[in-house]
């Protein structure tokens, strides 16, 4: 519940929420901006002198008109889960326009620039901004709905043409996140003095995003599917596999964007392993960078490159598996310490060791990380007689450098989710979790945690180790400044931001922390600055991670799996006993049997 709850009339909900519903939809066909701002016009057709046509609408202004219709359909609609739609939307619409008003404002230098300036009048955005207020002031007067439970039974089907029903479902949900994924990559361009608007329109497409999932969150959608790819895993696992693939077949199948998704691929990889230590066993690991750095250099120094000192030239998976191999032992060296020290104690010893295997490849000693020098000119990895650093055509289709990089990536990340999943429901990742919520309490119920300890870290630096020698392939590059301090921060971020303990949370606490900077490179004055206050604002709103998993849900949101306070829970269940004990009670006794005196 909001604050704004009881402020406005239950009998005033309805017509609120319609009229901040028809004021999206004027703002969509409002100009934005009254003169052209220093950076050139607004993009969309939103600047005065360029609207002249207001129903050709694009970008954010088609989004503003998309959720001021959708608003109506739910205000006058019988619609699941009203009054969190109304409020998904309004946020979301809210957040457009205060993202898009502050922009235009500061680059115009004015109020003027968003009302009126030499007679000229455009208000889209404070239109906008009133008419997303109005949605969620009405939707705080109506009741507060559960999230609906959607039978997974589509239509009453079952049987085969149940199981096909769900499949084209699922289809069509997995290719809309696609689809968003795309969008998410190329809305408003790289960013840059090529692009000075992109910043903005991306973060009022967060916004626009946020409001939209939200939405489908409220009204069951995402739970629908959620259980549907639950009951259809398999079917599930093969149709991500295959939207994974088809990425660098849409708009964001330039050779940048491939580029930087392979990148965000090799640290979700990481970031799982990682998950395995902080978020399965609930170790602090504050040097996990430093596992990634052991695979890069071990994987240089058997690619034959000219540089290395060892001048071995091993096949890629040879010198992979053992780039993996020789990470895992310093995992197991680095959590031996776990014996003894646990919580801060533990964070400082493997803060100690990613620094000393810095300072180490920093200054080469043993001759092996090439110092200030590095490893350069570590060979592309070359299968079926193709070098992964060239352009291909697949399908017909020209696909950019990079993109086998990016085929080679979306697999192991598959392998490794496919890994974690399997270490979290077996007997060892339970004994983890045990050892994450009480150690002592684990020990006394007879699990060895010193044992399970050293195996959390082993693997998870096995994983990191993997992605290390497919990192350091496509750099071409093996340098002692790609795994910096920071780079530990970033991942651990990205785990906690995701939602420790869950495989969605790691990638999509990742794809963020990298997709976000890329996005942001006009605001790179504060983009740090902006960064930092969205993880704080994050953390105070939604402690629990992006996508949680049961336990951390219950510890930080006090919500069960379906969503529902635990508190109203108990109450219900308390009230219904209570209930029951009263009708027992007033209900008349049966009369004995003869038999029974």
């Amino acid at each position: 519940m909001t604050k704004l709850t009881g402020f406005l009339p239950p009998a005033l909900a309805r017509p609120v929420s319609a009229i901040g519903g028809v004021l999206l939809l004027i703002a969509a066909m409002l100009p934005w901006a009254t003169f052209l701002l220093n950076d050139g016009a607004y993009p969309d057709k939103a600047t005065l002198q360029y609207f002249d046509a207001p129903f050709e609408l694009t970008g954010f202004r088609w989004q503003v008109l998309l959720f001021g219709a959708a608003a109506l359909i739910a205000v006058f609609a019988p619609t699941p889960g009203k009054s969190r739609v109304l409020r998904a939307i309004g946020w979301g619409s809210m957040a457009m326009s205060v993202i898009t008003g502050l922009f235009i404002v500061g680059d115009g230098g004015g109020l003027g620039a968003i009302t009126s300036a030499d007679g000229n009048f455009a208000f889209g955005a404070i239109v906008g901004l009133v008419g997303g207020y109005a949605l969620v002031l009405g939707a705080s007067a109506m009741p507060l709905e559960d999230i609906p439970d959607w039978s997974t039974r589509i239509l009453g089907r079952t049987g085969w043409s149940g199981r096909i029903a769900a499949w084209v479902v699922l289809i069509v949900a997995f290719v809309a996140v696609l689809y968003l994924v795309s969008l998410t990559l190329t809305v408003g361009g790289i960013g840059g003095a090529a692009f000075p608007y992109a910043g903005p329109i991306f973060l009022a497409f967060l916004g626009f995003a946020g409001g939209l999932l939200g939405a489908l969150h409220g009204a069951g959608v995402t739970r629908w599917v959620s259980r549907l790819s639950e009951e259809h895993r398999g079917f599930s696992l093969v149709v991500l596999l295959v939207c994974a693939f088809a990425l660098p077949f849409t708009d964001a199948g330039s050779q940048y964007w491939m580029q930087v998704a392979a990148t965000i691929g090799v640290y979700a990889a990481t970031a799982i392993g990682l998950n395995i230590v902080v978020g399965l066993a609930g170790l602090l690991d504050l040097g996990y960078v430093a596992f990634l750095g052991i695979g890069a250099f071990v994987a240089a120094n058997l690619s034959g490159a000219g540089a290395s000192a060892v001048g071995w030239n091993l096949p890629f998976p040879v010198a992979a598996l053992i780039a993996a191999a020789v990470a895992g032992v310093f995992g197991a060296i680095v959590g031996s310490p776990t014996l003894r020290v646990r919580g801060d104690y533990l964070a400082i010893v493997t803060l100690a060791f990613g620094e000393i295997f810095y300072r180490t490849a920093q200054n080469d000693i043993g001759g092996l990380t090439g110092g200030a020098s590095a490893i350069p000119g570590i060979p592309p990895i070359e299968m079926f007689g193709t070098a992964f650093n060239q352009p291909i055509q697949l399908f017909g289709t020209d696909l950019p450098t990079g993109v086998m990089y990016y085929f080679l990536i979306v697999l192991v990340v598959a392998a490794i989710m496919a890994v974690f999943a399997n270490l979290k429901n077996s007997r060892i990742g339970r004994a983890w979790i045990a050892i994450r919520e009480d150690e002592d309490a684990a020990r006394a119920m007879g699990i060895a945690t010193g044992r399970a300890k050293i195996l959390a870290f082993l693997v998870g630096a096995t994983l990191a180790g993997l992605a290390g020698a497919i990192f350091v392939h496509k750099l071409g590059t093996a340098s002692y400044d790609s795994f910096k301090f920071l780079e530990s921060v970033t991942l651990l971020a990205a785990v906690i931001l995701g939602g420790m303990g869950t495989i969605p949370g790691a990638v999509l606490g990742a794809s963020l922390l990298f997709v976000l900077p890329e996005k942001l490179r006009e605001f790179e004055d504060y983009r740090l600055l902006a960064f930092g206050l969205a993880l704080v604002f994050i953390m105070r709103f939604r402690p629990q991670g992006l996508v949680p998993d049961r336990v951390r849900r219950a510890e930080f949101a006090g919500e069960t799996a379906e969503g529902k306070s635990i508190d109203e829970v108990l109450e219900k269940a308390v009230l219904e006993q209570e209930a029951e004990l009263e009708r027992e009670h007033r209900a008349p006794s049966s009369p004995k049997k003869e038999g029974d005196r």
